[in-house]
């Protein structure tokens, strides 16, 4: 063996030797302080202290609320993003940047079912403020280090740090299209709205629920990728133009319901909505839907039903959907003409006089109500120590008053002016109910004027 060889034959000894033959260098430690100082700089100058006054009727009477939040700037021309709740009925939105500038700001468009609105500060002409940039944050898996920035409790220029305790948590009942972040790093009131940021200075996620049970303490915030589809629709249209399907559906290994189907792809239809264009469609429980337009679909466990949630309910509404089914063994095609999913929440007024306040039934914010009676209103909430507190309770269903048929909020709002105008001469309204499904009679005795 010659000279070269022998050096070739010692080099690779020692490589597969590993680090007895060849010692590795050690990786420099990352300072975190640094880390978190570089992604603070990138992102803290954007985030805004939100303040505003929302009209509401919940307490049985027209009552306006402060309501504070977080926010962060996305554009120099300061478009802004917070949670819907944040500024949902809001009459005035405030900002404050945390170099101390305030701004009034208006609401460009909202959406309950993904709780985001975009708004945007009242800048002066050529006035810009500083923003934050998206990440990517299917990039993020647990362990993640993340930033929560926002202004809990109303604490303005308040920074949290953590990890992301799991990248995909699916909450049932709080929002169908939303597969969650869910980090350690503390999410309290106040910071609904702000921005959870990657170690780059990214924002990876909209601070949105926090929990706090006992010792544990995490939140969870909707991710970056989903928010994106939403504010684009946002900023084209002023909301999102949800289509409804009224398809129930449910993972193939579904472990809370332990019930498991034998395939290996799809997504199964648990049930079908009452006047759907599911049903109308022709849908069955049990139906394993494999393809929608062509594309597959894989739902295995429960954390993958948002992201097809959402695939459906972002298809044009003005537009038919073919599905590639299988039943019992057989391969169908099943088309569907999907609805405009319209408002998710009902219209609502306070009585005065009456001493309540009544809502529009909505078959996705009220369904027992709305199986009851699909077009209506309803007794949102009776004011305290009023007139109507000793007769009508929460959720009744107002069916007619004083033999006036009422079925909508103006239906009820013109029997409460004709009411209130024969004051003089007669204090008692009849009202027919619906309470708890069961038909029932009240007499509203509204004489005494509570101020």
């Amino acid at each position: 063996m010659n000279r070269a060889k022998t050096c070739l034959v010692l080099a690779a000894v020692a490589v597969l030797a590993g680090s007895e033959a060849m010692p590795q260098i050690p990786a420099a430690p990352v300072d975190f302080a640094a880390t978190i100082e570089r992604a603070k700089e990138n992102v803290q100058p954007a985030v805004l202290y939100v303040q505003c006054i929302a009209e509401s009727t919940k307490s049985g009477k027209l009552s306006a609320d402060t309501v504070s939040g977080s926010a962060f700037v996305i554009s120099p021309d300061g478009e802004f993003i917070t949670n819907w709740h944040v500024v949902d009925k809001a009459k005035s939105v405030r900002c404050m940047l945390s170099d101390g500038r305030n701004f009034e700001a208006e609401v460009l468009g909202s959406d309950k079912s993904m709780d985001i609105a975009l708004c945007k500060l009242k800048l002066k002409e050529g006035e810009t403020v500083p923003f934050a940039e998206f990440g990517d944050s299917t990039k993020l898996t647990e362990g993640s280090f993340v930033i929560a920035l926002g202004a809990p409790w109303g604490l303005n220029r308040s920074l949290t740090f953590g990890t992301v305790s799991c990248a995909r948590r699916y909450l049932d009942g709080h929002s169908e299209y939303v597969l969650w972040i869910q980090t350690d790093a503390s999410i309290g009131p106040g910071n609904s709205g702000g921005p959870l940021v990657n170690t780059q200075g990214e924002v990876v996620g909209i601070n949105a629920l926090g929990t706090f049970i006992g010792v544990a303490d995490f939140g969870f915030a909707i991710p970056a990728e989903s928010a994106k589809v939403i504010i684009k629709q946002l900023r084209e249209h002023g909301r999102v133009n949800w289509s409804w399907s009224g398809l129930l559906l449910q993972p193939l290994r579904d472990f809370q319901r332990d019930m498991y189907f034998d395939a290996t792809n799809g997504v199964i239809v648990s049930g079908t909505a009452p006047d759907s264009p599911a049903r109308a469609a022709g849908f069955l429980p049990s139906d394993r839907i494999e393809r929608v337009n062509g594309t597959p679909v894989n739902v295995v466990t429960d954390e993958y039903l948002p992201d097809v949630r959402m695939m459906f309910g972002l298809l044009p509404e003005t537009e038919e959907i073919v599905c590639d089914v299988v039943r019992g063994g057989d391969l169908l095609k099943i088309v569907i003409k999907p609805d405009a999913k319209g408002a998710v929440e009902g219209k609502e007024r306070d009585f005065p006089r009456w001493d309540f306040s009544a809502k529009e039934i909505n078959q996705f914010e009220t369904p027992d109500l709305y199986f009851r009676r699909n077009k209506g209103v309803y007794v949102f909430a009776c004011k305290d120590s009023g007139n109507a507190q000793r007769v009508l309770a929460p959720n009744d269903i107002i069916v007619a008053v004083n033999g006036q048929p009422i079925e909508t909020l103006a239906d009820l709002g013109e029997a409460h002016k004709k009411a209130v105008d024969n004051v003089g001469r007669n204090h008692k309204a009849m009202f027919n109910l619906i309470r708890n499904g069961r038909n029932f009679r009240a007499v509203l005795d509204f004489l005494k004027e509570n101020k």
